[in-house]
């Protein structure tokens, strides 16, 4: 099983899908603005990735302003959770298969993880 956090306004998010099907992978589509992943499900997936809360921000969201999320002094914690309340600042699209995760941009990324 294959899982995408995805957004269907999104083009990459679409051509990951896309590719994701084509290659045959049973795939459990998760419309992350609809159903936001909780804190824990967001940390076990940036360990996934690899990477930290700062690095999966959507920076050009008028959210990230809004809220000064590109205050230095934030920490990890106070990052996930503005991810949490507004998932429209998680970069997208995340697939998850055995156990990795990896970052749809661009969309061949995620078939290392298959």
């Amino acid at each position: 099983m294959v899982r995408i956090y995805h957004n269907s306004r999104c083009s990459k998010s679409r051509a990951t899908l896309a590719l994701l099907q084509e290659r045959g992978a049973d795939v459990e589509v998760v419309n992350y603005l609809d159903t936001p992943p909780t804190a824990a499900e967001l940390s076990t997936l940036l360990q996934q990735l690899g990477m930290t809360p700062r690095q999966l921000l959507r920076q050009g969201e008028d959210d990230y302003q809004t809220l000064g999320l590109d205050n230095p002094s934030l920490d990890d914690q106070a990052l996930i959770a503005a991810m949490v309340a507004h998932p429209k600042l998680i970069e997208r699209p995340i697939v998850v298969a055995n156990g990795k995760a990896a970052l749809g941009r661009p969309p061949e990324a995620v078939l290392a993880i298959l």
